[in-house]
């Protein structure tokens, strides 16, 4: 039975272990898909379906890993990914996968449904803090997100925009956790049996979305968190992103993107980037894999526009999968959040170095000198 961090071999290590810590209702929140979650699987399923073809009598037994994004070089080719609500697994996780990204030289993406705020986070990662950004039904509120953004030194900022309208998440319905909260008693009965995780929520306090505080009408946590959930979700247009993009003065990241015209479009509006996604299977069930989807979009766009890849990262070989499909950076997501929660700092600086050591031993197994697969 794995108790310890030692225990810990592979990134699905950590969703047992997280499982064992957290209650139903959280552990439902960040695993679940939307409907029958074939879209979670279908991620998944891609990355096991594709192979890699191992080139010996080569020199790539110390190969370079870095990665350049336009005028920042990452150590690794992935960083972690923006997730919402961090703060209802472990309080101050997003302080934490952020400090375990900068020391690791990756970037760290804080979502803008998270519950630090974006100059806590971009005083501890500095130049490897993105933004994620929703935009709000007022464009005053993320006109100022931006600005703020701006302030704290921020050089990328993200736009999702895939979550047009709420998804059906039939896991989170279940536990009353859907459009009209109401848990049940078994649900409460769950919580009050995690101690460890309860001791933690009673002590910090129930998160909040704490980038919204400043515009809701009060500090009351139920009153920001009102707040947030009338700003968004909220449907975009290409104006929106026009409007941004003449607005915010770094680099433009656009997530959510899976048809490779909307690709082609992206970068019409100047984008420096796209996230190809789905959202983790958490928006449209009927989605393809993001995998499936970013050697389609790379043969339309061509070898030149920035790709990237969220959605199904489990293993260092996933990595060099996305890279061979045509990603230029890819994003893992629960497998962080499932270390932190399930051991703080420690699991998120042991599972980056789970993935670092996985893709450097897949690199020298298919005989690449660096991420461009040179041999």
């Amino acid at each position: 039975m794995m108790r310890s961090l030692n225990d810990m071999i592979a990134l699905d290590d950590f969703s047992i272990a997280a499982d064992r810590v957290l209650p139903r209702l959280v552990r439902d929140y960040i695993n679940g898909g939307v409907e029958d979650e074939h879209a979670l699987e279908r991620n998944l399923s891609a990355f096991a379906e594709a192979l890699l073809i191992p080139r010996y009598l080569v020199h790539a037994s110390k190969p370079c890993t870095q990665v350049q994004l336009w005028n920042q070089t990452y150590a690794w080719p992935f960083g972690i990914a923006p997730m919402g609500l961090q703060g209802f697994a472990r309080p101050g996780m997003e302080l934490m996968l952020a400090r375990a990204a900068h020391d690791a030289k990756i970037p760290f993406v804080l979502s803008g449904a998270g519950t630090s705020t974006v100059e806590q986070v971009a005083e501890i990662a500095g130049p490897c803090t993105w933004f994620q950004l929703y935009v709000a039904r007022d464009r005053n509120v993320s006109a100022d997100l931006v600005r703020r953004a701006s302030d704290a030194g921020i050089q990328v900022l993200v736009l999702t925009v895939d979550a047009p309208v709420h998804s059906k998440r039939e896991r989170d319905w279940r536990n009353g956790f859907g459009p009209a909260p109401r848990l049940g008693l078994h649900i409460i009965l769950d919580m009050l049996l995690h101690v460890r995780w309860l001791v933690r929520q009673l002590h910090h306090g129930l998160p909040t979305f704490a980038n919204w505080a400043p515009y809701a009408p009060s500090q009351n946590r139920a009153v920001v968190n009102r707040f947030f959930t009338q700003q968004i979700p909220f449907t975009q247009t290409w104006d929106d992103v026009r409007w941004l993009r003449d607005l915010w003065p770094g680099k433009l990241v656009i997530k959510g993107i899976l048809h490779p015209d909307d690709a082609i479009h992206a970068f019409e509006c100047q984008a420096d980037g796209i996230i190809v996604s789905n959202h983790g299977g958490r928006v449209l069930d009927a989605a393809p894999s993001a995998l499936h989807q970013l050697s389609l979009i790379r043969q339309e766009v061509g070898p030149e526009p920035v790709l990237m890849l969220d959605g199904g990262i489990r293993r260092g070989s996933d990595v060099l999968k996305a890279c061979q499909a045509g990603a230029n950076f890819v994003w893992m997501g629960r497998p962080a959040l499932h270390a932190a929660a399930a051991f703080g700092l420690p699991g998120a600086y042991r599972v980056i170095a789970i993935l670092e050591e996985e893709i450097r031993l897949c690199m020298a197994q298919c005989g690449w000198q660096n991420m461009l697969g040179t041999p």
